[in-house]
């Protein structure tokens, strides 16, 4: 068995109705939403299982490339996106231009300055970080392949980093970028990050 557990994340592709504040609303992908996601695989085989968001816009890929593989998927609640309250289902451009106070002070501090009537941060890192232990009590040892959202990815990379949950903007999640990291079985071993927003070899 590996001295360590290699998860690479996966965002989801180009939903149907381009970019907006989505947590909870559940778009599928767009064809080229799909096209972004074949390509930031492509041929690579070495996942042993497969874990994902349960929203449509990763599960259904997720769907396609367990079969594909044939590889155990996996489907967990707690790695879905941030919910975004009033902001659900608007432009950043619209909730600029109707809200920009909250929105530039959300920006400059997600912690002291919450979503409008949305999911705290705190409470979100708090979620995706009970799924995070989980994963790797599961997959102890093996390579595997988490499918989910930007925000959901941010929250795993501040914990590798070790970054402080007021600077999660400080790095891009484009959709279908892939990043990969190395958390290691001996606890006095920091967790890696190997490359984010690169390709699987």
């Amino acid at each position: 068995m590996n001295s360590f557990t290699t998860i690479d994340l996966l965002r989801h592709g180009e939903p149907m109705g381009g970019k907006k504040f989505r947590g909870a609303l559940d778009d599928p992908l767009s064809p080229q939403g799909w096209q972004q996601m074949r390509t930031a695989v492509g041929d690579f085989r070495g996942w042993e299982a497969i874990i994902s968001s349960p929203l449509t816009r990763c599960a259904a890929f997720a769907h396609e490339l367990a079969e594909h593989l044939n590889r155990p998927l996996e489907i967990v609640q707690d790695f879905s996106e941030i919910r975004f309250g009033i902001w659900e289902g608007r432009s950043v451009a619209e909730v600029h231009n109707n809200d920009t106070l909250a929105l530039t002070q959300f920006w400059r501090d997600p912690v002291a300055h919450p979503i409008p009537e949305g999911e705290s941060v705190v409470d979100f890192d708090h979620r995706v970080a009970q799924a995070w232990s989980a994963l790797l009590e599961r997959y102890h040892g093996q390579h595997v392949l988490l499918i989910a959202h930007g925000g959901t990815i941010r929250m795993v990379l501040h914990r590798i980093l070790d970054m402080p949950l007021q600077r999660l903007w400080r790095f891009e999640v484009p959709f279908a970028a892939l990043s990969r990291v190395h958390c290691f079985h001996d606890s006095d071993a920091e967790p890696r990050l190997v490359f984010h927003n690169g390709r699987v070899a």
